[in-house]
């Protein structure tokens, strides 16, 4: 895997702070895990399956003069992502960045309920099980989409409704811990972009109803790709958090008011 060119973040910002970033053997996990590294921090890449992936990742980070390890965790598991946290605290200890990223539920063959178990459950478990190994003042990002952002007020393509109901009911359900948080001085952000060109979620899109992600790049005139995305979930990780706490990435015009984001 090759490194980032260049980042949103200057060399050094981010020296002596550790980030884990969920889903990060490619696409946006691995852009976003780069990116911190390029900015100093050690990084914890997760994934799932694919050690080999992970493995390049962590050797790309690792050439940016960062520590860097692979540490493999189904988030549906609970035995898996305590053990994730207790390897990062071994290898860094505490951790000064979340990045929850990894999501899914268009997969075939993982149950009925998979998208509601991955993209809520396993997100409220995550954060639950990461509080031990967070330094006070941490951050943690959430990354979702507009079309789950806003599915209460702008439907989106069928296709995708039940991700997108999903990731709003994990939204809604991390924003409910925003005062034990707060408690610690740690903040919670949400990074909500359109889709984006390059990521699994966009083939499977595109494999399901072919046209889909033509049609909504007409619609919005144009959608970001894996790095420019990246960029922006990177730069959540050290600018003010928004009065809202939600980072909305490129243009939202075509669509309706978000509830519940106070």
């Amino acid at each position: 895997m090759s490194n980032p060119a260049a980042g949103p973040l200057e060399p050094g910002s981010l020296t002596g702070r550790t980030a884990l970033v969920t889903g990060s053997s490619r696409g946006i996990g691995a852009a976003t895990a780069l990116l911190l590294a390029r900015a100093g921090a050690d990084v914890v890449i997760n994934y799932r399956a694919k050690a080999p992936r992970a493995d390049k990742v962590v050797a790309s980070a690792k050439e940016l003069g960062v520590g860097a390890i692979a540490v493999q965790a189904d988030l549906t598991d609970a035995g898996s992502v305590a053990a994730m946290f207790a390897a990062a605290e071994e290898a860094f200890g505490s951790l000064d960045l979340l990045v929850m990223n990894a999501s899914g539920g268009m997969e075939s063959g993982m149950g009925e309920d998979y998208a509601m178990r991955l993209n809520r459950d396993a997100q409220v478990g995550l954060l639950d099980a990461a509080l031990p190994h967070l330094a006070d003042g941490a951050r943690v990002v959430f990354v979702t989409s507009h079309q789950a952002h806003f599915i209460r007020s702008t439907p989106t393509m069928p296709e995708y409704e039940a991700v997108a109901l999903s990731k709003r009911a994990g939204e809604d359900a991390l924003r409910e811990r925003i005062p034990a948080l707060e408690a610690r001085g740690i903040e919670l952000v949400v990074v909500s972009g359109d889709m984006i060109e390059g990521t699994i979620t966009a083939t499977l899109l595109e494999r399901a109803n072919p046209g889909a992600i033509a049609s909504r790049r007409e619609d919005a005139g144009r959608l970001y790709d894996v790095e420019e995305f990246a960029s922006e979930v990177a730069l959540a990780a050290v600018e003010p958090v928004p009065a809202d706490r939600t980072r909305l990435v490129g243009d939202v015009s075509g669509f309706g008011e978000a509830e519940g984001v106070a």
